[in-house]
């Protein structure tokens, strides 16, 4: 079966070579692009498969004899990965085919979004499929430049903008691999990563933590780790929604499997472990306070995309079978739901015709279909037993207490603070934008511009209090910052006009595309199955992290009788 190990990287980049070829034939370029991506599902579950039953699969580009050569490896550790988001791109594409049925001709021009789309499913798959250390970089090299095209599509000034952080950010992790890349050769004469570990080993021990302090700053930013996460939450909202949801889903966790890579196959023992943790701690906490603050449902669930990394972060720095076994487990999960929820998010922002929270309400009695969407995937996020969720952070949290050092408990206690605080901002959310009325959220809209004399003062006028630097709104707390912006949009945005009035005068559609409801649903559904198979799944991680800190699988596999 090592003939299928390159399929999920071909496949998609002749769909994209195709996809060109039909840009004036839109729908066969649906097609293609819908066949190539159901053909990489099935590839990729057969590789799980056969990565469980016989080990690493293994194809060394060209026919080149171990160690020459690139080499796609595909152990149950990549395989799970390449399942989990060949699964999710699909889901996302048919999403956008539903977005593009409704007559949205602006957010993403047909021509460029599939070839573009391919590129990043490609990107995606070499970069989990990568034997050593430059093709990874290439796949990450594949990641920016698709991305940066699906950011800036429709090219408005907000997309422009984030697109440039995007990829000022990203030049200069991308400059520091290749300084990392140039360093590891030097030192070990190899990139590959079989060869590497066991090369790194007869390294002086100040040379090895030099080389993996650049390549974990080099992943930290890639994966959002704080303090290197400043750069996501400007990012990811302002694209459109299909485009968001696959980057929140998938392309920090490229980031946090090179990290767990890096970490259990090249520098197993490393000092650099209680350094993870603390970055999972800081990590935890600083993105879900960002996310309590926030007024715009994007942008809470950018910061949570954040906080949530931390979980896993905090499970490879753990360095043991449970926590690496947790970790991988809570990487699939998180994929599918955060995918999930910003799909949703972009029903709402289509139904609702926004996505602050200080405009809308009412959803839940406008849509139930979409408040049930909502609320599925926000309470498997916040952890709510016997959901997926939860179930990944009990792996995780068990995985700590086995550990039993200070750090170690601190960091459960820290998961356990940032599950209620989910619970607390995904509730704010329901409560403003699903539970309360339309008339509840344009009285609060109408209150805004009372506030531009007031931001310093602590008293009551017109239903809020203000208290320094928050205002207290419908017994919700609100940042200062995100307000100011409220009352921008609301004075360029005709404030005497509620949800109610504007679905009435036809502004707002009245009813959400099935092309768009139907995949969101399916992903969902997919998210409850990693439920339903949870007990399957962590025994098949558990038997992937045993795998990792043995290393002798993937090294014997990949360099047979030369290693």
């Amino acid at each position: 079966m090592t003939t299928l190990v390159p399929l999920p990287v071909v496949l998609p980049l002749l769909g994209a070579g195709a996809a060109l070829m039909l840009s004036h034939r839109p729908r066969a370029q649906r097609l293609v692009t819908i066949a190539i991506l159901s053909a990489v599902v099935m590839v990729a579950a057969i590789l799980v498969v056969e990565a469980d039953r016989n080990g690493p699969q293994v194809l060394w580009i060209g026919g080149w004899a171990s160690p020459l050569g690139i080499a796609l490896v595909a152990d149950r550790l990549s395989a799970l990965m390449l399942l989990v988001s060949a699964v999710v791109t699909l889901l996302v594409l048919l999403y956008s085919l539903g977005q593009r049925m409704t007559g949205d001709e602006t957010e993403a021009p047909l021509s460029i979004y599939h070839p573009t789309f391919l590129v990043l499913v490609a990107g995606v798959s070499n970069a989990f499929l990568a034997g050593d250390l430059f093709n990874l970089f290439v796949s990450f090299e594949m990641l920016l430049f698709a991305s940066y095209v699906l950011l800036t599509l429709g090219g408005t000034e907000a997309r422009i903008r984030a697109g440039t952080i995007y990829v000022v950010v990203n030049m200069l992790s991308s400059s520091l691999f290749l300084i990392a890349l140039a360093a590891v050769y030097s030192a070990t004469g190899s990139l590959n990563f079989a060869q590497l570990a066991t090369r790194l080993d007869e390294l002086p021990d100040g040379t090895a933590l030099m080389l993996q302090l650049l390549l974990l700053t080099t992943f930290a930013i890639k994966a959002a780790i704080f303090p290197l996460s400043f750069w996501l939450p400007d990012s990811y909202p302002t694209a459109p929604a299909p485009v968001t949801a696959v980057f929140a889903g998938l392309l920090t966790k490229v980031g946090v499997y090179a990290i767990l890579r890096v970490q259990v196959l090249l520098f197993p023992d490393s000092p650099l472990s209680d350094l993870l943790l603390w970055a999972a701690l800081l990590t935890m906490l600083v993105g879900i306070l960002g996310a309590v603050a926030q007024s715009d449902i994007k942008r809470m669930l950018s910061f949570t995309l954040v906080s949530h990394i931390g979980y896993m972060v905090f499970g490879i720095g753990l360095a043991t079978e449970a926590g690496i076994s947790g970790a991988i487990f809570y990487v699939a999960h998180h994929i599918t739901i955060q995918t999930a929820l910003f799909l949703v998010v972009g029903l709402i922002e289509r139904r609702a015709g926004s996505t602050s929270l200080i405009r809308i309400g009412g959803l839940a009695r406008l849509s139930p279909v979409l408040a049930l969407l909502f609320f599925v995937p926000a309470m498997n996020l916040a952890g709510i037993p016997p959901m997926s969720g939860f179930l990944g952070k009990v792996g995780l949290l068990q995985a700590g207490i086995e550990v039993g050092t200070p750090m170690a408990y601190t960091l459960v206690a820290a998961g356990v603070v940032t599950s209620l605080l989910t619970l607390y901002a995904i509730a704010k959310t329901w409560g403003l934008a699903f539970w309360r009325t339309p008339e509840q959220a344009h009285e609060m809209m109408r209150a805004l511009p009372a506030l531009e004399d007031d931001l310093d003062d602590s008293h009551h006028r017109q239903g809020f209090t203000i208290h320094g630097q928050h205002v207290h709104m419908g017994g919700t707390a609100f940042g200062t910052r995100e307000l100011a912006e409220a009352r921008r949009v609301v004075d360029e945005d005709q404030p005497d006009r509620d949800l109610h009035q504007r679905l009435d005068d036809g502004s707002l559609p009245t009813r959400l595309p099935l092309g768009m409801v139907v995949p969101t649903a399916v992903l969902i559904g997919f998210s409850l199955v990693l439920t339903l198979v949870a007990g399957p799944l962590f025994g098949f991680t558990d038997r992937a992290a045993h795998d990792l800190q043995e290393r002798t699988p993937y090294i014997s596999a990949v360099l047979g009788d030369n290693g």
